[in-house]
């Protein structure tokens, strides 16, 4: 074995907890430096300090580092959906669920905006994103619809709750010290309500 697979082992040895999590560091490191198209499995795998093996492993393909949290968000905002208070309306039963799933976010501000930009850059990931508000849209629509609220309306609150998502959510990555996502959402609300 040479001195630097020895030295490299040393530092940062395979068996160290949380692989995932440094994966995800040194992608988005890479993506940022060399552009997502340009940066390969093996150099992410490399500078995590992982072999390519276990890279696939955590992820089916790069891009999916960049969605990890998708299914997180998902059931956060659907468990919030199925227990938020009776008596409100289906657009703000949507908002409760959207406001929960948000707040994965609130302590992760900077690696947002990073991945924001990177998806940004590259169509493909601008379409992945959109498919990602798609699936979330449906879930939502579909928790509703379990509590009773039939369509339209299901449908109708969850596609507006989730625009109300995603335009605070813009606004909240272009801020260098933002509120937490969840006020400047009910801002966004707030400005809806105000158009009706």
């Amino acid at each position: 074995m040479s001195v630097t697979v020895i030295t490299r082992l040393g530092r940062m040895g395979r068996w160290e907890p949380d692989a995932r999590g440094r994966m995800v560091v040194a992608a988005m490191e890479l993506f940022a430096e060399h552009g997502f198209d340009r940066t390969t499995t093996g150099e992410i795998a490399e500078r995590a300090g992982v072999t390519e093996r276990t890279f696939f492993r955590h992820f089916a393909d790069k891009r999916e580092v960049l969605f990890d949290s998708t299914h997180a968000m998902d059931r956060l905002t659907v468990d919030a959906i199925a227990t938020a208070p009776d008596g409100l309306g289906p657009f703000d039963v949507a908002l409760v669920g959207m406001t929960a799933g948000a707040g994965l976010l609130d302590d992760r501000h900077d690696h947002a905006a990073r991945r924001a930009r990177i998806i940004e850059s590259e169509p493909s990931l601008r379409e992945r994103e959109l498919l990602k508000l798609a699936a979330l849209t449906e879930a939502a629509a579909d928790a509703l619809r379990r509590r009773g609220v039939p369509d339209p309306e299901a449908g109708l609150a969850a596609h507006t709750a989730v625009t109300v998502f995603h335009l605070a959510f813009v606004r909240w990555v272009a801020d260098d010290d933002p509120p937490p996502l969840g006020a400047v959402m009910a801002q966004t609300a707030d400005a809806l309500r105000a158009l009706t």
